[in-house]
């Protein structure tokens, strides 16, 4: 898979793209069809404007299509749930920007069957559409609360090849390494050598790294069948930081 790398003036990581309005929840709870209706349609503009920002899977793009974001999202912010920017969850903790999410997606290039783990659960948003291409992911939330709240949430929407565990993600989740993919869905200060150590050989992580003061960028990590390591950096980013110790 060829992976283009993206200026920071062409595409920044946090361009708010405007999507139709949604009406406030209140404003549509009378009529639930029309709001499933309108949220459909405000999901395939926000799929349309992450395929004209370059993200061409089609794999990507179906899952991106399937996964309601606004269940992922608090209810009052639902009626910004397709808008191309992250939104709050609690804790401190977001939800990230669709394009990013995506974008993320399709550089991890999974195929069915593969077990993933990602490190940063959140509302569970990644974990869905990761789900959404038949693998197998295990998910590590640091925010008991958090992790809490994701495994009902996805539980609910039948996302059953999703296991959430109450984490640090800085240790992986060795007894059940190794894994075919790595996703990291908050910015570290480095890669952490569990995270290496548990890929398997063959195998890529995603991953933000750098300072939530200073710049942090989108690295790509390659692990060759002999076990070497190589980074490719993607794209500059903003996420919340990767913490240590259980919350």
């Amino acid at each position: 898979m060829s992976i283009r790398i993206r200026s920071r003036h062409l595409i920044p990581a946090l361009l708010a793209c405007a999507v139709q309005a949604i009406p406030h929840p209140a404003a549509l709870a009378q009529d639930p069809d029309a709001t499933d209706r309108r949220f459909r349609e405000a999901r395939e503009q926000m799929v349309a404007l992450i395929e004209a920002r370059d993200v061409t899977d089609s794999a990507t793009l179906a899952a991106m299509r399937a996964v309601p974001r606004h269940e992922f999202v608090p209810a009052d912010l639902r009626d910004r749930a397709y808008a191309d920017h992250p939104l709050p969850i609690g804790y401190g903790q977001t939800i990230s920007q669709p394009y990013i999410v995506a974008f993320m997606t399709e550089v991890l290039d999974v195929d069915p069957g593969m077990k993933v783990l990602e490190v940063g659960t959140g509302s569970g948003y990644q974990s869905a559409v990761l789900a959404e291409l038949d693998v197998d992911v295990l998910t590590i939330e640091i925010f008991e609360a958090l992790a809490t709240s994701a495994r009902a949430r996805l539980r609910r929407l039948a996302y059953d090849n999703v296991t959430v565990r109450h984490g640090d993600g800085h240790h992986g989740w060795e007894n059940e390494a190794p894994f075919d993919r790595v996703i990291v869905t908050a910015a570290a200060g480095y890669i952490p050598p569990a995270l290496t150590e548990q890929l398997r050989p063959g195998g890529r992580m995603v991953i933000p790294v750098g300072s939530v003061y200073g710049v942090q960028n989108l690295i790509l990590v390659l692990k060759d069948e002999e076990g070497a390591l190589r980074t490719q950096g993607l794209l500059p980013v903003r996420f919340v930081p990767m913490l240590e110790g259980l919350r």
